[in-house]
């Protein structure tokens, strides 16, 4: 617990609007987890993670109506398709991929409903079916959640248009952005790490120490890669064979070591604030950041972004 706070106030303190909640069928209780970052941090909006299987979304209403009636703090939701194939198994859930977003969509629009209307719901979906359903407490509108989507295959794509959310994406490097730009019509954003110093031969030194070669870790990987049906995973999984051998700020070592799901950005301030300003003119607005192992990451993090955002609207 002392670590969920410590990082939840170095992130507030380093200026990150929200922080990412996972779940899955190894993690203690997402929202447990929220209230505790709630209670250790003044502004910092917990980003929790719903899996539509572990709960009915009538409860995912009812436990941010209720945080929000109990501490005015607003939540943000990253609402999940699917998840670790074994996981899904475990849980007798053999829904193909693509229906998994469309029932997530169901799932999303009743949320949604509950949490934005005074009056009774009534939703007849494929999936889901509610019958003059209320949410008590209501919701204030100010409070109301922000939906993230994972928009890395088409189905993705997709439900995040319907239900009005942003869609993430783990990023390809920077150079094949050049001129072009996301849907505008989509919120976007990117999902990476970042490791920076004021040198960059520093910066590598860093990042080779964190994640350091690990032929298990790889093997995992590999493993890991056969049995998902996730379009992000296949992806990953193709940058990093298309990457290995270039010299660049992007880095998927960390991916195929199995230690994180996400490409990484490593270099000097200047190098690294560069690649996000890429991302920036193509669209993406919002940045979620691997898990930051101590203080001084973020702090690194913080310059990085200041930069880049200098730089963006110059």
């Amino acid at each position: 617990m002392k670590k969920v706070s410590d990082v939840a106030r170095w992130s507030e303190q380093y200026g990150c609007k929200g922080i990412l909640i996972y779940t899955d069928n190894r993690l203690v209780d997402p929202w447990l987890l929220s209230q505790i970052i709630i209670q250790n941090t003044a502004h910092l909006y917990p980003l929790v993670a719903v899996q539509p299987i572990y709960m009915h979304p009538y409860a995912v209403a009812k436990m941010v109506s209720s945080i929000g009636h109990l501490y005015g703090r607003r939540m943000y939701l990253n609402m999940l398709a699917g998840g670790f194939k074994n996981d899904l198994i475990a849980l007798n859930d053999p829904t193909p991929h693509d229906k998994r977003y469309e029932r997530m969509v169901e799932y999303t629009i009743i949320i949604k409903k509950l949490l934005e209307s005074s009056d009774s719901v009534t939703f007849d979906g494929e999936f889901y079916k509610v019958s003059n359903l209320k949410m008590s407490p209501p919701l204030a509108p100010e409070l109301m959640p922000g939906i993230f989507v994972s928009g890395s295959s088409a189905a993705g794509q997709s439900a995040a248009r319907t239900i009005g959310a942003t869609a993430v994406h783990y990023p390809r490097p920077s150079v094949e952005y050049s001129g072009m730009v996301e849907d505008g019509l989509m919120d976007s954003g990117i999902r990476i790490g970042i490791i920076a110093r004021d040198g960059e031969n520093d910066a590598w030194d860093v990042a080779h120490a964190r994640f350091p070669h690990d032929r298990k870790g790889q093997i995992a990987r590999q493993l890991a890669s056969k049995v998902s049906d996730s379009s992000w995973h296949k992806q990953l999984s193709g940058l990093a064979q298309e990457t290995k051998d270039k010299a660049s700020p992007y880095w998927m070592v960390p991916f195929e070591n199995y230690n994180t799901n996400c490409p990484y950005l490593v270099g000097n301030h200047q190098q690294v604030a560069d690649e996000l300003v890429c991302y920036m003119k193509a669209g993406h607005r919002k940045f979620i950041l691997d898990i930051p192992p101590c203080e001084i990451e973020l702090d690194h993090s913080a310059i990085v972004f200041e930069q880049a955002a200098k730089a963006f609207v110059s």
